[in-house]
């Protein structure tokens, strides 16, 4: 029916199956009683006025039981008939024909949706246009409102008026009817603009309702804005004598107000130079992007604000504007068909019933300077972008600030990505928003510490810390601290007057994942194995995509899913814990030994590099992967031992150079753990069979070594586990393949630990170099100088021509401590001083503490105390750097020592 077509199609409905209490055969139907009586999609319609006004008052309950009793009375009247409860079964049976419905011991009851009910659908039309007009928001309520008047066709139940019921629901609705044109009215001159397209509606509704002083008021508000003084004033004379007429009484107080200002002149003529929601909470921590933005607006005429869900870009759009001078419209496009039609809704503009009503906006915008707010067009982004480029190109005055989880992509188009707070930034807004809940809460000492984590754990995501500091109401902090691993849950209570889509943080991002296709959700959720971010071609080999990952991670960056940097991309905590909970089992565990299987291959590969010229740029490349490759490990302790143990060896050099051994020992241990039960009772030579099947040659002795090592960083290792690791290295015959095994042993077991056992010394030159420096710094300890002085200058020859930096460190080191104990302090001084260079290349921050020290010292021998003095607060520096426990007692030894100069 054409009546319907304000409706929509109806697409994305509820869908409803079979089954008592759920939508059949009304499926698809539209009940009118907004004007002459109809059904939309039934094959037969219900004949004779009886049988109609039945169906009617069912409608007008649709959803709902109606008892047996009430519906006789509703067709019978006060009187009815002694056969009145056997004809009312009669002609349910009759209607159940046409229509669906359901019968218990409670009454009858028509399943329909509500959406599909024309007197239901006007109802909650009015109810949210009247509420998003007393939010502030007149421009939204103004849609909503044309909408369900758009609904009537005439007088409500207009050939009904035989049925005992019709008159008083008739005049019920008609009478909601009155109230949304004045509410429609009210929304309309809130939003300004030429009132003269409101006069007409606003004479006919006062005709129809000539007590209604309220219509009254806005049509003499309206021709007063379009200058028309006089017949305001006229208006006034007429509503006073036909009050006194008809009620006996004078103009209520209101409607003499607005008589009055109109005697002042008080109400300008043109717009109003804003129409912005306004905020209820304070606006914290993006004073420097609000500063930058407002400055942007001033010379772009096109803005977005890209961002993923609950960072505060729509927040942000309206302080930057409400700091502008000129006219604002604020038009959101969450629930918006078209783009045109809301932002001809926002403008306060009628729909002339014109079929291009992008081309009245331009004449609409041609001549006018204004700022518009394009809120959330990610729903409809294409459409968006199409109406801002015609705009922009025919209203010279036009500037526009968009927000979306995507750019428009118009040229000219200039982007700010609006990403989460920083700590400090997401602190205050946490406090601020919990002292809203709980006046007592404040930030000290004792739980600062809490506020931060929490804040970080949420990644600084403005929407999550609100709801987060909303939960205080509830909770203690600790409470909320501890159970952020179920964040979803924990964040389920949020601002009811707000969106569905940004009540609670699941919601949020719930909405983002619902723009993205098919493909790229399912990439998406495969992306959460990644640990700290991943590469594109990391990306491509662990995901499956290939070479699609490029365009997919480009596509996942524009809709604000991933955050995109140096050559990384990363997904915010928040939406990676959501979109995992998408990945089915079975796809995370293959997508789990993917990501264990290709960072095994890259450590694998970097580990000989590690001994090379190309030393740094692998270090840096390992250092992006840390997460990872600690996550693979992880994995592969729980689900695969072979490549657990093959990660562990290949990383150990890395952990070393890096000082990340304390960081990877609990998972170390862990894996000790794992193997202690699958260990065989003997253990002859370096190789044995281990119980595990490898696909290749591996040395599991050397691999268990190097996991006790591991595990023994800042805790104990149990001693059978020990004496086991120090059998292997007493029986071992051969060289180790992990060349930094040997040197890692014996600063575990000490300096003498290997000595004279040349069979463990590999053929390759950095092994031969680090054997030989190994023999020079037992020569020093043992204080045979000039062997060591000879074994070490030889050693450091070996390691410069490879160009590896931390061996040639080290062996500089111990050349510092040849020529301090010759004497020679400024040969000293200058090892040490190019070797602390190299060390901190490397980020070797333990051993730049240790060798700072060493400096300090030959200082103090030297009667240079000041000098010294400044070396030892370096060390400390370089040993809270590093993090090391033992590093930073002995720093803060040697400093509480140093004698004042």
């Amino acid at each position: 029916m054409a009546e319907l077509d304000s409706w929509g199609s109806g697409a994305g409905r509820h869908q409803h199956g079979q089954g008592r209490g759920e939508l059949r055969e009304n499926c698809g139907m539209r009940f009118l009683l907004l004007g002459p009586m109809g059904i939309d999609g039934a094959e037969t319609a219900p004949a004779g006025p009886r049988l109609r006004a039945l169906l009617a008052y069912l409608v007008l309950n649709a959803g709902h039981t109606v008892p047996a009793e009430r519906l006789v009375d509703a067709l019978y009247g006060d009187e009815p008939p002694a056969g009145a409860p056997g004809a009312l079964q009669s002609q349910v049976s009759r209607l159940r024909k046409s229509v669906d419905i359901e019968y218990g011991p409670a009454g009858y009851r028509l399943v329909a949706d509500p959406e599909d009910v024309d007197v239901l659908r006007f109802e909650q039309l009015a109810r949210e246009g009247a509420r998003a007009r007393e939010a502030g928001d007149p421009g939204r309520a103004a849609v909503l409102l044309r909408e369900a008047l758009g609904l009537w066709r005439g007088p409500a139940l207009a050939d009904l008026a035989h049925a005992p019921f019709a008159a008083a629901q008739s005049a019920r609705l008609e009478e909601l009817r009155a109230g949304a044109v004045e509410e429609l009215a009210e929304a309309e001159l809130a939003l300004g603009g030429d009132p003269s397209g409101l006069l007409p509606s606003l004479r006919e509704a006062v005709a129809a309702h000539p007590l209604r002083e309220r219509l009254r008021g806005q049509l003499m508000r309206a021709l007063r804005r379009g200058g028309r003084g006089a017949e305001a004033l006229a208006e006034y004379e007429t509503a006073r004598a036909l009050l006194a007429e008809e009620l006996g009484t004078d103009p209520s107080p209101e409607l003499a107000a607005v008589h009055l200002s109109i005697l002042r002149g008080e109400e300008a003529r043109t717009a109003p130079a804003s129409r912005l929601p306004a905020q209820l909470t304070s606006f914290v921590g993006r004073d420097s992007e609000l500063a930058v933005l407002v400055s942007l607006l001033g010379s772009s005429r096109l803005v977005t604000l890209i961002g993923t869900g609950g960072t505060g870009k729509t927040r942000l759009a309206l302080e930057a504007a409400a700091r502008l001078p000129g006219e604002v419209c604020f038009v959101d496009l969450s629930a918006a068909p078209r783009t045109a039609l809301a932002v001809r809704g926002a403008l306060g503009l009628r729909d002339s019933g014109a079929d291009d009503p992008e081309a009245a906006l331009v004449e609409a915008l041609r001549d006018r300077a204004v700022l518009l707010i394009l809120d959330n067009c990610e729903q409809i982004v294409e459409d968006a972008a199409a109406l801002t480029h015609r705009l922009l190109s025919h209203c010279p005055g036009l500037r526009v600030l968009a927000t979306g989880r995507e750019a428009l992509g118009i040229t000219g188009e200039s982007l700010r990505p609006v990403g989460p707070l920083d700590t400090d930034a997401a602190v205050r807004l946490f406090t601020d928003r919990a002292l809203a809940v709980r006046p007592d809460f404040e930030l000290d000492d004792s739980n600062s510490r809490t506020v931060q984590d929490i804040c970080d754990s949420l990644d600084g995501l403005p929407l999550a810390v609100e709801l987060a500091a909303a939960r205080l109401r509830q909770l203690p902090l600790a409470e909320i601290a501890d159970r952020l691993d179920d964040r979803f849950r924990l964040l389920s209570r949020g601002d009811r007057t707000k969106p569905e889509r940004h009540r609670t943080l699941r919601a949020v991002v719930e909405w983002s994942w619902s723009l993205l296709s098919d493909e790229e959700r399912e990439f998406a959720a495969r992306l959460t194995v990644f640990a700290g971010g991943a590469t594109t071609e990391a990306a491509g080999r662990v995901c499956g995509a290939g070479p699609d990952a490029e365009d997919l991670l480009a596509s996942l960056t524009d809709k604000s899913l991933v955050e995109a940097g140096s050559g990384r991309y990363r997904m915010l905590e928040t939406i990676r814990a959501y979109a995992s909970e998408q990945l089915p089992s079975y796809s995370r565990e293959l997508t789990g030994a993917a990501h264990t299987a290709y960072f095994l291959e890259l450590a694998e590969a970097a580990d000989p590099e590690l001994r090379s010229a190309d030393q740094l740029r692998w270090l840096e490349r390992l250092s992006a992967e840390h997460a990872n490759l600690r996550a693979a490990l992880v994995r592969a302790t729980r689900d695969d031992l072979p490549s657990a143990l093959r990660l562990l060896t290949a990383l150990s050099s890395f952990w070393w150079l890096r000082g990340l051994r304390a960081d990877v020992a609990p998972v170390a241990a862990e894996l000790l753990g794992a193997l202690d039960g699958d260990m065989p009772g003997g253990m002859e030579g370096a190789d044995f069979d281990c119980g595990f099947d490898f696909d290749f040659d591996f040395d599991f002795g050397e691999a268990y070594v190097l996991c006790v090592l591991a595990a023994g960083v800042g805790g104990a290792v149990p001693g059978a586990e020990r004496a086991r690791a120090a059998r292997i290295v007493a029986e071992r015959d051969r060289p180790f393949r992990q060349p930094f095994t040997a040197f890692l042993w014996a600063i575990s077991a000490g300096p003498s630990a290997g000595a004279e056992r040349p069979e463990l010394t590999g053929p390759d030159p950095w092994t031969r170099a680090l054997a030989r420096a190994g023999s020079g710094h037992l020569h020093l300890f043992h204080g045979r100088v000039e062997e060591a002085a000879l074994d070490l200058s030889a050693a450091l020859a070996a390691f410069r021509s490879l160009g590896e930096r931390w061996g040639t460190a080290t062996t500089l080191a111990g050349l510092a401590g040849v020529s301090g104990a010759l004497g020679d302090t400024g040969a000293a001084l200058a090892c040490a001083d190019e070797a602390l260079v190299l060390f901190e290349e490397l980020g070797c921050w333990e051993d730049v503490a240790d060798l700072l020290r060493e400096r300090a010292e030959l200082l103090c021998g030297a009667g240079r105390l000041a000098s010294a003095r400044a070396d030892f607060e370096r060390a400390l520096v370089a040993a809270r750097r590093a993090g090391t426990p033992a590093a930073l007692a002995a720093a803060r030894s040697s400093l509480s020592s140093c004698p004042a100069s």
